[in-house]
C-alpha cells in the first residue's frame, strides 16, 4: 500500500467519524430528517412562547431565520442555499413566487384550523382559492402623530403632511412602495401606478415636502415617534399600535385618500424539505389561543376571527387598527408590479432620498 492510498484512507475515515459524529449531534438536538423545521420569517414578528410550545407537542426542532424585506427573502430562497421550510412573505411577493414556480401548493385538508380565517382575507387576487398562501396578519399604511407636539392638530389627509408647520417633523419608513405610494395617492393616483408620467409628479411632489422631513429610517422610527424625536411618521399599523403603547399621547390614522392594505402569508417554498411539518406548523398558528397570544405579541392585526374571541375587546373593537369592511374595501393591496416597473419605484425613491442631502 503506497503512502497516497493510506493517506486518503485516513481522510476518509476522519470524514466519516465527522460527519457520524454530526449525525448524532443534530439528533440529540432534534435536527434530524423530518424532526426540524427551518422557518423565514420577518424579524421579532413571531411570540418566541409559541415555538417552544410547537416544539414540545410535537417532537420537531424548530431553526428560526429572519429577513428584513421581501427582496431580501426572495433572492435567498431563489438561491437555494437554505431549506427554508416556511416564509411569511407579503402579498405582492406571493404574486411574483407563484408566477415564477417558488412555492409548493398547499394541501388544505391537512389545515383544520383554516376555517378560523375572515373570509375576507381569503381568495384575495394575488393567490386565488389560497393554493398557496394562508393569512398570518394584515394592517394598513398610515400616519402616527402627536396632537400634543401638534397644538391640537389632527392629521386626516396626507396632504396635511405639506403644512409649512411640520418643517423637520415628519420622519418616513425607509420603503420605496410606501413612499412613492403616499406621493401617489396625495395626487389621486393608484399605489399600482405605473404610468411613468404620474410616477414623475408624485416624485417631485415628494422632493416639495422635503423641508419637512427630519429623516427617512428603519426600524428606529418606533422609538424615535415614541420618544417625541418628531411629531409625525408615515408607519405601518401594526408599528403604530407598538409606538402608541409607549406613548399615551400618539395617534394614528389611514388618510382620506386612500392607503395600502397589506396582508403578510404563510408559504411553503419550493426549497421546502419537511413539507408535512410545514402543514403541522401552519395549522398550529391557525388555533384561534394561539394567533390571538401571537397577536397580543407581535400587535399586528390577526386574520383570524376565532381568535378575536381570546383577545381584549379594547383591541378588536380600535377602528384604527380593525377597521371596518366599508374602509377596507377602499383600500389597495400592493400588486405585483414586474421588475422594469419596480426598479423605477427604486429609482425614483434613491433619487427623491438624494434630493434631500
Amino acid at each position: 500500500m503506497n503512502r497516497l492510498f493510506r493517506i486518503f484512507l485516513v481522510v476518509a475515515l476522519i470524514s466519516g467519524l465527522l460527519l457520524f459524529a454530526t449525525n448524532r449531534l443534530n439528533s440529540s438536538q432534534g435536527y434530524s430528517s423530518g424532526k426540524t423545521l427551518t422557518i423565514f420569517n420577518w424579524g421579532d414578528y413571531i411570540d418566541a412562547e409559541l415555538i417552544k410550545r410547537f416544539e414540545k407537542e410535537s417532537g420537531i426542532k424548530v431553526v428560526y431565520e429572519t429577513f428584513d424585506s421581501n427582496e431580501a427573502m426572495m433572492t435567498k430562497i431563489e438561491q437555494g442555499g437554505t431549506t427554508y421550510d416556511i416564509a411569511v412573505p407579503s402579498e405582492y411577493m406571493i404574486e411574483k413566487m407563484r408566477h415564477e414556480d417558488l412555492l409548493v401548493p398547499l394541501d388544505l385538508s391537512k389545515l383544520p384550523n383554516l376555517k378560523y380565517i375572515d373570509q375576507r382575507f381569503m381568495n384575495l387576487p394575488f393567490d386565488p382559492e389560497n393554493k398557496y398562501s394562508i393569512p398570518y396578519f394584515w394592517g394598513t399604511v398610515g400616519i402616527v402623530f402627536n396632537p400634543k407636539m401638534l397644538h391640537g392638530k389632527k392629521i386626516t389627509s396626507w396632504k396635511d403632511l405639506w403644512d409649512p408647520k411640520l418643517k423637520n417633523e415628519i420622519l418616513l419608513t425607509d420603503g420605496a412602495r410606501e413612499v412613492i405610494g403616499m406621493g401617489l395617492n396625495s395626487l389621486g393616483y393608484s399605489l399600482n401606478d405605473t404610468n411613468k408620467q404620474h410616477l414623475i409628479e408624485a416624485k417631485e411632489k415628494l422632493d416639495s415636502l422635503t423641508p419637512n422631513i427630519k429623516a427617512i429610517v428603519g426600524d428606529e422610527i418606533k422609538m424615535l415617534l415614541a420618544n417625541k424625536e418628531a411629531s409625525v411618521g408615515l408607519v405601518w399599523s401594526g408599528d403604530a399600535s407598538e409606538i402608541m403603547s409607549e406613548n399615551e399621547d400618539l395617534d394614528y390614522v389611514v388618510p382620506e385618500e386612500g392607503s395600502n392594505l397589506w396582508f403578510d402569508n404563510m408559504v411553503i417554498p419550493k426549497t421546502a424539505k419537511n413539507i408535512k411539518a410545514a402543514h403541522q406548523f401552519i395549522n398550529f398558528m391557525l388555533d384561534p389561543k394561539v394567533a390571538a397570544q401571537n397577536a397580543d405579541y407581535v400587535g399586528y392585526s390577526t386574520p383570524n376571527k376565532g381568535a378575536l374571541k381570546h383577545m381584549p375587546k379594547e383591541v378588536v373593537s380600535d377602528t384604527r387598527f380593525y377597521p371596518s369592511p366599508e374602509l377596507t374595501e377602499k383600500l389597495e393591496v400592493y400588486e405585483n408590479l414586474g421588475k422594469k416597473n419596480l426598479a423605477y419605484y427604486n429609482e425614483l425613491f434613491l433619487q427623491f432620498k438624494m434630493h434631500r442631502k
